[in-house]
């Protein structure tokens, strides 16, 4: 099998991971994931890039969504942040590429009571799955999740 590629896409207020809030969103930063994909995954981390990209802004996502086509990146691991919940634009744009995408939550945005459009989200019917409330070990356990989905195991 060869390399896969994963796009490891952060939306708005996801720049800081690690600083933020470290009390709801934990310590550990985006340059751990590394260690933290061979830790979950073993060996079968040594066959796929991550690359990385975060923006504020929706449009620069989708941008970067599109790229991803042209370019043939093979999975998405998305916390698209508050863009969750209310952006119809990055749906369309996920319905439309034609790459699995998992999304990915540091909380468990269905625990967040009190805040009922923080408890839906318009992208997930375009995803292949949503993990959320494990911290940043979700991103690693949508890369987890791509690459059974990808490679059949």
């Amino acid at each position: 099998m060869s390399r896969l590629t994963i796009l490891m896409l952060n939306g708005p207020n996801l720049g800081h991971i690690g600083k933020r809030q470290p009390e709801i969103y934990g310590s550990r930063t985006m340059e751990d994931m590394p260690e933290i994909v061979k830790g979950l995954m073993g060996d079968a981390a040594d066959a796929i890039d991550i690359v990385h990209f975060q923006s504020n802004s929706e449009g620069a996502l989708i941008d970067r969504l599109e790229r991803a086509r042209e370019e043939g990146v093979d999975g998405v691991v998305f916390n698209a942040g508050a863009y969750t919940h209310t952006s119809l634009a990055i749906a369309d744009c996920l319905a439309w590429i034609g790459i699995p995408c998992v999304e990915v939550h540091i909380s468990n945005i269905w625990a967040r009571t009190g805040q009922p459009l923080r408890q839906q989200s318009i992208m997930g019917g375009q995803c292949i799955g949503v993990i959320a409330g494990f911290g940043i070990l979700s991103y690693a356990l949508g890369v987890q999740a791509l690459h059974a989905h990808l490679t059949g195991k």
